[in-house]
């Protein structure tokens, strides 16, 4: 499975216009992100969005359940307006729902953005909206067939 994203490339920096709205410029506009090569047996996606920066201690900036199976891609702020059908976003380490862009503390030197899409041997997960890290990664746990990540890098 391969995932890539048309506005930046895997290890390179993320643009600004992606970043939470507490920084300049920062438009909190989810990533585009598009998937291929899926598992024929693949029944449903989930997609992650985590900074694991000693100083974030692994951010939750975006997780998404229950993506239907014929969906490849997720446009460009999608977060909030135009998700797949039944899909369905949980809170992040904001503590808001949906995605929410890099905001890294200043001088706290460049931060990865691992994003990941799951490919998933069932068609719902069954977590509430508030769900942790670690009950997502045990939802998931023995439900993937495949994977795929991205990085993108912020700094302030």
């Amino acid at each position: 499975m391969r995932l890539s994203s048309p506005s930046f490339q895997n290890n390179t920096a993320l643009p600004t216009k992606y970043a939470h709205p507490g920084v300049t410029g920062g438009k909190n506009l989810s990533l585009p992100l598009s998937w291929a090569d899926v598992p024929a047996e693949t029944r449903s996606f989930a997609v992650s969005i985590i900074d694991p920066h000693p100083v974030a201690r692994n951010w939750v900036h975006w997780f998404v359940i229950n993506i239907p199976r014929d969906t490849h891609s997720l446009s460009e702020g999608a977060s909030g307006t135009v998700m797949p059908p039944g899909s369905k976003e949980l809170f992040n380490s904001y503590g808001e729902q949906g995605y929410g862009g890099p905001e890294p503390p200043k001088g706290s030197g460049r931060h990865p953005y691992v994003t990941t899409v799951y490919a998933l041997s069932v068609d719902h997960l069954d977590l509430s909206l508030n769900a942790t890290r670690t009950a997502f990664e045990q939802a998931l746990s023995g439900n993937i067939i495949a994977s795929a990540a991205i990085t993108g890098f912020y700094e302030r």
